[in-house]
């Protein structure tokens, strides 16, 4: 966190407003030039830490996602083992439908056994249409009924532009996703399960003797690049999700409908270069931080600290630190009992005007109500204090 200052003005009997600026030493603004042009058909780059969006284009359009769709049927996959109603040692039987699906595979046999870690690892590494559709006979019954899994949790992620068909992004009608929701889905599978996100990382699998390579040559083009998933079909053309992490930021592209594997790859690679190049993640301050002290009324204790909720984080031009202010508004009216965690206030982060960050502000503690003879001496003072 860098150095700041603190400045507390009263502006009605209601409201406080704070105004803090951050200052930097021998900071000076960035000049961040166009983003590139980047040949795909929708396109996004996101910070992974803050949510915010560098760059977009087309970003909303329905688009056939291919095995991009994979990326959710791991999630559930990782969800269901988060909340221990699988386990990886499971063994998953192989049905027919699983076995005789086409395109990308891991070779599993129709009757045969294979671990579920052994098929997440065939989903994320091998692509494995067999494997996605065992994966999803088994967390749900059938792959249809799978698919409605992913439809309900797809809307408890806020993809508002995504319906799903299948477990494994085979070409069907009404199936499709957009850049900026397989962002957002990117973005869960890294921070709602880190546990599982390394597999994303793996450069190749070995099953039943055969070895496959991860589809996502990103992985060896560039060290910063851990995950996500490749795609491909006629109709989605080639597409790529993207993760890769410098220092303490944490980038996510998405290319969808490029028209090679070497422009997917090429594409993304240059959403990257942009992003760290002349971006950086910047934490003002941190969950539970105490901003600001306000007076209780009432209370066994005169004053409450407030703070935020959870880490106020936000992506800015790098070196422009001093072009940073923040502005609080509490109540000024803060009447006991107080439970910690309740809302009152909100913090605003601006630069040149501009808001880039909007926030609560809660309650650090709890503050009990006073006894009798306390809270007959704060109604007097109280009185006159908004008398005057």
């Amino acid at each position: 966190m860098i150095p700041r200052r603190i400045r507390l003005s009263l502006q009605s009997s209601l409201l406080v407003s704070l105004s803090m600026c951050f200052v930097a030493l021998n900071a000076s603004a960035s000049m961040i030039p166009k983003a590139p042009e980047i040949e795909a058909t929708g396109y996004l780059l996101m910070d992974a830490n803050s949510g915010q969006i560098l760059v977009e284009h087309n970003a909303d359009e329905r688009l056939p996602p291919a095995s991009l769709t994979k990326m959710m049927t791991s999630y559930i996959a990782a969800s269901e083992l988060h909340s221990n109603h699988i386990s990886l040692k499971d063994k998953v039987p192989v049905s027919v439908q699983a076995w005789k699906m086409g395109g990308s595979r891991m070779f599993i046999r129709e009757g045969t056994d294979v671990s579920v870690d052994d098929l997440l690892h065939g989903i994320i590494i091998q692509s494995g249409n067999d494997a996605s559709v065992a994966m999803a006979e088994y967390l749900a019954g059938s792959e249809g009924a799978f698919a409605d899994m992913m439809n309900q949790q797809a809307a408890l992620l806020g993809m508002n532009d995504s319906h799903f068909m299948n477990a494994t992004g085979w070409p069907a009608d009404n199936h499709y996703s957009s850049a900026r929701d397989l962002a957002t889905l990117a973005r869960h599978i890294i921070n709602d399960f880190p546990e599982h996100y390394g597999l994303y990382a793996k450069k190749s699998f070995t099953y039943n003797g055969i070895s496959q390579d991860n589809r996502n040559f990103m992985l060896w083009r560039d060290a910063r690049i851990d995950g996500l998933k490749t795609g491909h079909t006629e109709a989605a053309g080639y597409c790529l999700v993207s993760s890769a992490i410098e220092g303490d930021m944490r980038l996510i592209s998405v290319v969808m409908g490029a028209d090679s594997e070497k422009a997917r790859a090429r594409e993304t690679q240059k959403l990257i270069t942009y992003g760290f190049r002349f971006y950086e993640t910047y934490k003002a301050y941190s969950e539970g931080d105490a901003l600001t002290q306000v007076r209780v009324w009432l209370g066994q204790q005169n004053e409450l600290s407030l703070g935020p909720a959870e880490d106020l984080i936000l992506t800015i031009p790098r070196d422009s630190h001093d072009q940073l202010k923040a502005e609080m508004t509490v109540n000024a009216d803060v009447t006991a009992p107080i439970r910690k965690g309740d809302v009152l206030g909100t913090a605003v982060i601006r630069m040149n005007g501009e808001v880039l960050l909007e926030k609560p502000l809660i309650a650090l503690n709890d503050v009990d109500e006073a006894g009798f003879f306390k809270r007959t001496w704060h109604h007097i003072l109280r009185f006159f204090s908004n008398l005057f």
